[in-house]
């Protein structure tokens, strides 16, 4: 059995992503900023601006799942906003990954798992500064897996919108799950339990082959024109 560390498992992906693991019999760590019991062990912190905890334990796999979704027309955003979207999505998973890294050298086939968003492929209004860290992301994932190949796999990602509570305000009536599924070539809104069993099974000996890669779970929306 394996131990992983989930960053921000309180609700959606991450909450769903540990019960999986933990069905299968492995042990979950987990940090964020409120208690939770859908871990084996929890702590409390801001992996932002707190110190993180210190885990004894072996790393088979680190999954960073803090987000945000800051959709506002270009000429309203304020410098605080693109750092604000900077911190959670790319710093913290940066600040994440050097305080683990001695943890996931110890295993034998360690992997990493972060997320980006369909909206640094595809082009979309309102969404200059979310999609600008989401990028950043996607570059530090091909950067890392280049560094640490063939030691540790590191891929990400790329959703497009699911229903998860971060995603609350933008589904919140059955007009906006309508037209948001519309946009999408399955005409579907992405579940959370779907994107947690995609981020299982790149942390799995399943995909030991894959590193380096931007797996896009949007419906078809960045490659499909219906």
């Amino acid at each position: 059995m394996a131990n992983y560390l989930i960053i921000g498992n309180t609700s959606g992906i991450g909450k769903d992503l540990s019960a999986l693991l933990i069905k299968e019999g492995h042990t979950v760590f987990a940090i964020n900023r409120n208690p939770t019991d859908s871990a084996s062990q929890s702590f409390c912190a801001d992996v932002i601006t707190d110190g993180l905890p210190v885990i004894e334990a072996v790393l088979d796999g680190v999954v960073y799942c803090p987000g945000s979704i800051t959709l506002k027309p270009f000429r309203a955003l304020k410098q605080e906003d693109f750092l604000k979207d900077m911190s959670i999505n790319a710093l913290g998973a940066v600040r994440v990954l050097q305080q683990y890294l001695p943890n996931l050298q110890k295993s034998a086939h360690p992997s990493v798992v972060l997320f980006s968003t369909v909206a640094v492929t595809t082009g979309m209004p309102y969404h200059a500064s979310v999609a600008m860290a989401k990028g950043a992301v996607e570059g530090l994932t091909r950067s890392l897996a280049a560094e640490w190949a063939p030691k540790i796999r590191v891929n990400c990602i790329a959703p497009s919108l699911t229903d998860t509570p971060l995603a609350d305000k933008l589904l919140d009536t059955d007009v906006k799950r309508e037209g948001a599924a519309s946009r999408h070539p399955l005409k579907a809104i992405g579940k959370s339990d779907d994107m947690a069993r995609i981020a299982q099974l790149l942390l799995s000996d399943s995909t030991g082959f894959v590193t380096g890669q931007v797996w896009h779970l949007d419906g078809g929306l960045s490659s499909v024109r219906v």
